[in-house]
């Protein structure tokens, strides 16, 4: 009697154990507007817990330290003229990461090309409006990323007026932030994007890797898909010239956010798209597809060729006028 007792309690153990390890984690979708753009963040907990107040708090880490538009940030203080602001471990990571990628790039990607970008109307601070190149030659003389350098605490900058702007990578590092976080809180199902960036891990609610969009490059404001990629634990970053442009209103020329680091004037490449995917941080692969827009389709060819960890899906505009597509990878 007693030994039947114990096998029915042994029963009922083993199907209380299983019961419990078939519950189904419960989703999360988040979503709002950061850094500018809006965010979306899906994510599996086996806890049950909603990590929204959490990643609200990462997210203003990130603007505190990295963030132009935020009179207050570090970076912005930093900016000014400010001397030994006190850098925390976010800035000195992208700072680190932007070094790289400067040096592999020969200096096509510079974040000290913050100066251009605001003279042409990019970012945050004064346009100069009538642009010559007598004012593109003085700005250039405050770009080049070897000119600033980091101790354990502060930056050091050779003229004060260098301006350092992060936002080609910031976005990224943003989503590595929070998807560095999730991982610590043992989730290995997620994704988070921003404003089109995104990184993944696991697979999504059906069973399968997760599906990104690549939109077409539609000049007219309208907004399609060209591709659709399945990310494996990868990061992915777009970057494009399609939206981000301004008309001059005299001569209504058009103008594209990609600045040549050489000449200081906007790059005009043939490039209308390049996604990078890869199992780097989103930040690296952010830095790479910016960069990549400013080198062209053929350069980043060769690039790419050389760095077997990145994979891309570029569109471009051939010698007659027509849009392709390129990848060096199976879609």
């Amino acid at each position: 009697m007693m030994k039947f007792k114990m096998l029915i309690n042994g029963l009922l153990i083993l199907m209380i154990c299983s019961s419990c390890s078939k519950i189904k984690p419960k989703e999360y979708k988040l979503e709002g507007n950061v850094f500018g753009t809006s965010f979306h963040i899906t994510y599996f907990s086996e806890v049950n817990h909603n990590y929204s107040t959490q990643i609200d708090s990462l997210f203003k880490v990130v603007n505190k330290s990295l963030s132009t538009y935020d009179a207050s940030s570090d970076i912005s203080r930093i900016n000014s003229g400010e001397k030994k602001v006190e850098i925390d471990a976010c800035f000195k990571e992208v700072f680190l990461k932007a070094k790289r990628i400067y040096s592999e790039t020969n200096g096509v990607f510079d974040p000290t090309i913050g100066v251009l970008v605001n003279a042409w109307g990019f970012g945050p601070e004064k346009t100069i409006g009538n642009l010559n190149d007598d004012h593109i030659k003085e700005l250039l003389e405050l770009v080049g990323y070897d000119k600033v350098t980091i101790t354990s605490c502060c930056v050091l900058k050779e003229d004060q007026k260098i301006y350092l702007d992060f936002n080609a990578i910031a976005k990224g590092y943003g989503i590595d932030v929070v998807a560095r976080f999730l991982e610590q809180k043992e989730i290995s199902n997620y994704m988070v994007e921003i404003g089109g960036e995104v990184r993944t891990r696991g697979k999504n609610v059906t069973g399968a890797y997760w599906r990104i969009g690549i939109e077409k490059p539609n000049f007219d404001g309208t907004r399609s898909l060209q591709q659709i990629v399945s990310l494996k634990n990868e990061s992915m970053a777009t970057s494009g010239n399609y939206r981000k442009f301004k008309i001059d209103s005299l001569t209504g020329e058009k103008y594209v956010h990609t600045i040549d680091t050489k000449t200081g004037y906007t790059a005009k490449r043939d490039l209308l798209s390049a996604s990078v995917i890869s199992s780097l941080d989103c930040a690296d692969v952010d830095g790479y597809a910016t960069a990549f827009m400013a080198m062209g389709f053929a350069d980043t060819k060769e690039f790419v060729a050389h760095h077997s960890e990145l994979k891309v899906f570029l569109i471009y505009v051939d010698e007659n006028g027509e849009t392709q597509e390129f990848s060096n990878f199976p879609l």
